[in-house]
């Protein structure tokens, strides 16, 4: 049985980048979407609608572009540290991401986490139509899905971590034992119990008790 459990926001958290805005480059919307990004983030705008208007503007798009913006992909400093003390100390490192599966699940294989979720892009004929298929990972969803995987494990929720910096993290932030703000925007900042403003994820082992 696990001992604690480690959930990660992944845009501007585990990784350096804001996906959807690597995307939009590519859609030549990169303006209108980092617009977009920046007020849902610091909790201005509903974050499903936010979501959407930005998807919206990736219609068209080939899916060779996730081929073509997989490489800028930069993962934060610290984290291949972090995971391998999280889980050498019997806890797990999952991530739940308002991004997308299509890039994230070659970083979280490669990194060798143990869970992740994120939203999926709707593909027709090898092209993006502009929407979303499947459930959308919100607030509310990064909550429920923190704490199906502590029931799943058998880790109370005392026993998690919560490691964001937007709006949209705040609902599974606000169920765990240890909340931390990375980096964080304004809203997160108020809320969280701990904060690195480092960008160095393996600033969060002394706070497990992982390193002096």
């Amino acid at each position: 049985m696990a001992r604690f459990l480690v959930v990660l926001d992944v845009d501007s958290t585990l990784i350096e980048n804001e996906v959807i805005e690597l995307l939009a480059e590519r859609a030549g919307t990169l303006e209108e979407v980092a617009e977009i990004t920046l007020s849902a983030m610091n909790g201005e705008l509903d974050f499903e609608q936010s979501l959407r208007s930005r998807v919206a503007t990736l219609r068209g798009l080939p899916v060779s572009v996730f081929a073509d913006v997989a490489p800028r992909i930069a993962v934060t400093a610290g984290v291949p540290e972090m995971v391998a003390a999280v889980q050498g100390a019997g806890g797990r490192v999952s991530v739940v991401s308002g991004g997308f599966h299509e890039l994230l699940d070659p970083v979280a294989e490669r990194l060798g986490l143990d869970d992740w979720r994120a939203n999926r892009l709707e593909v027709e004929d090898g092209v993006l139509t502009g929407g979303l298929s499947g459930p959308i990972i919100d607030a509310a969803a990064k909550a429920a899905t923190l704490r199906e995987w502590a029931d799943d494990f058998g880790i109370p929720l005392s026993h998690t971590v919560a490691v964001g910096d937007g709006a949209n993290d705040l609902e599974m932030m606000a169920i765990t034992g240890l909340s931390v703000g990375f980096d964080a925007k304004a809203p997160v900042r108020d809320e969280a119990h701990v904060l690195i403003d480092v960008r160095d994820l393996s600033q969060l082992l002394p706070l497990l008790g992982l390193r002096g």
